[in-house]
């Protein structure tokens, strides 16, 4: 994992020192929003392995959640060693085919597409601590396990709907015409 580990950072920063991730840029890519550019190739990969990151793991571990709270036993060890591979592979053919937000070959509707995947990332970097928390200080019993997937599913949803208001940085929708600021 730590040869990994470097591995990884050592590419990212290679590629952010060359400008070559996205939000790295010398100079802003995408002025405005709703214009039909090339998504160069750099952004629709680190959004496509994003995305695999934001949606294998929260997936799974609703999934744990469900399950724990349907049988009363934990298997999330087991999910994550049957499902993360073949879900992540999806998520990257999805990826690959332009089929998720910010990945396609035109950053046309990038001002939409971008309040999903900030979205996202704010709604999972939010519920995946704190399900974690709870995990460690919460007793083992069903329910334990079902305060811990009410929390989680209140916290993405929660997230999700204060992103979906524009309440949130990057969130906000960016409508036709408008230039692109930092928000």
């Amino acid at each position: 994992m730590a040869a990994w580990l470097f591995a990884v950072l050592l590419g990212t920063g290679i590629a952010g020192f060359r400008g070559r991730l996205p939000g790295v840029e010398p100079r802003p890519y995408i002025l405005r929003f709703t214009e039909d550019k090339p998504n160069p190739m750099y952004r629709r990969i680190c959004y496509t392995f994003a995305w695999c990151d934001l949606i294998s793991f929260a997936v799974l571990n609703l999934a744990g959640l469900i399950y724990a709270v349907a049988t009363g036993a934990w298997r999330l060890r087991q999910i994550y060693d049957y499902a993360y591979f073949p879900l992540a592979g999806i998520v990257l053919i999805c990826g690959l085919c332009g089929w998720l937000p910010r990945v396609r070959a035109s950053t046309k509707g990038e001002g939409t597409e971008r309040r999903y995947f900030y979205g996202s990332v704010w709604a999972v970097c939010a519920a995946e601590p704190v399900l974690g928390l709870l995990w460690k200080t919460l007793p083992r019993t069903h329910e334990a396990d079902i305060a811990k997937l009410a929390v989680f599913v209140g916290i993405l949803a929660a997230v999700g709907w204060i992103a979906h208001l524009g309440k949130l940085p990057r969130t906000r929708e960016i409508v036709a015409g408008e230039w692109a600021v930092s928000d």
